[in-house]
């Protein structure tokens, strides 16, 4: 007997991610730590009447994954690709070969992260980008009209500063202003953040030399542009009691530091007066760590539900529509485009956000300058802000009068005590 084509398929698929189709639930469960895809699947379950798909919410997805026998279907989140997840997630090669989804529609980058051993497991679905902010009329110092590189953020900034006897009334940019821009320069210096092999006794390695060069640089930026740590601080404090992106409208400070997501959430009135530029390096653009991925768990049973979420959710219509939905009940004010960030469909992302987005026409990020993180343990956030964010804090105001207790013993000693985390 011929089955029809699209009975073929389903039997197909299933067999594919590992288990039949028949006698399954029609429900899948997804895990997630971003909010926004419990709207993205009310609409899903409202489009079509065969399948539905509940949410559940936790902090970590990938550590709950671990620590659980429990098993959803759909799991989407950050950290996912660590070693102790990496194993609990089903090939999506089938969807790839039935044509369900394809390749080239992802930036290539971020796709070929979630490949392991030449096996796909993970699909990207959203990243956010670094940049400096700056009111619109200062918009012409600017030598380039997508990127802007740390030297000239340091001679921009100096040539902006206003001072009388070592007291600054306006000052360009400091990179001490924000921790985030302190951990951009050192990724921009190739310190290479990434988890370590299992048997070492950290959970991350990192090229010490380029970290220390990183902050050299940074210490150099300070003394050269603005005096010092302790003029800047004295700045900051006399001046800086207004949120960034006001200090900059005012003319206050040059530029600013914050990340895409942060940009386009800003009020409307902010946005139409300012103005950015990627941060870059050597034709390179640094992605946040919480690039978010999306995979479909071996533990979970429904598999036909899991693929037609899947194939809905990965469609250039399906974003679209997501886009407007935003739009129109003004969720767009607190969260950005797709997963609070731009979408891993080039052509969504390309062609589909400036309509959304007008500040983007004419800002659209290089495609070959993307650069994804590399791999980080589950626990990266809180290592992150817990220990490694401190330690630069702490390393470019070092004087030397003390011992600056070093990067390796602060998180050896955060390890010991969050083995659980």
């Amino acid at each position: 007997m011929i089955l029809p084509r699209s009975i073929s398929l389903v039997i197909a698929l299933s067999t594919g991610l590992g288990s039949c189709a028949f006698f399954e639930p029609n429900t899948a469960v997804l895990w997630t730590n971003r909010p926004e895809f419990a709207i993205y699947v009310a609409y899903f379950n409202a489009s079509q009447d065969k399948y539905t798909v509940e949410t559940r919410y936790f902090e970590s997805p990938a550590q709950k994954l671990t620590d659980t026998r429990e098993g959803p279907d759909i799991v989407i989140g950050d950290w996912l690709k660590s070693i102790s997840t990496r194993t609990l997630f089903r090939s999506l090669d089938p969807l790839f070969k039935q044509e369900l989804l394809s390749s080239t529609a992802f930036y290539p980058r971020l796709l070929a992260l979630g490949n392991i051993d030449g096996t796909q497991y993970l699909l990207p679905v959203a990243f956010n980008i670094p940049a400096i902010v700056f009111a619109q009329s200062n918009g012409g110092m600017l030598s380039d009209p997508f990127t802007i590189g740390l030297e000239e953020i340091k001679t921009l900034g100096k040539a902006y500063n206003i001072e009388n006897k070592g007291v600054y009334s306006r000052m360009g940019f400091s990179p001490a202003w924000n921790d985030a821009f302190l951990f951009i320069t050192a990724t921009l210096f190739n310190t290479a953040f990434k988890e370590a092999p299992v048997q070492e006794s950290i959970p991350i390695s990192w090229d010490a030399v380029a970290l220390e060069h990183a902050m050299t640089y940074i210490s150099s930026w300070i003394a050269e542009a603005n005096t010092g740590i302790q003029a800047e601080d004295d700045f900051v404090f006399k001046y800086c009691y207004d949120p960034p992106a006001k200090l900059a409208m005012s003319g206050r400070i040059l530029f600013t530091y914050m990340n895409s997501a942060e940009f386009f959430t800003l009020d409307q009135e902010q946005k139409a007066n300012l103005d950015f530029r990627w941060i870059a390096e050597n034709d390179t653009i640094p992605l946040s760590e919480d690039t978010v991925y999306y995979g479909i768990s071996k533990k979970g049973k429904a598999k036909a539900a899991s693929i037609a979420f899947t194939t809905w959710f990965f469609k250039l219509e399906t974003q679209r529509l997501l886009l407007e939905i935003s739009k129109n009940y003004r969720i767009n004010e607190n969260l950005f485009g797709i997963g609070n960030g731009f979408s891993s469909l080039r052509i969504v992302t390309e062609q589909v956000f400036p309509q959304f987005y007008p500040s983007l026409l004419g800002h659209m990020p290089p495609e070959a300058f993307l650069a994804p993180p590399n791999i980080l343990p589950r626990n990266w956030i809180a290592l992150k802000e817990r220990v490694i964010l401190s330690y630069l804090h702490d390393r470019i105001r070092y004087t030397g009068q003390d011992a600056l207790r070093p990067l390796e013993r602060r998180v050896s000693d955060w390890y010991r005590l969050n083995k659980g985390l």
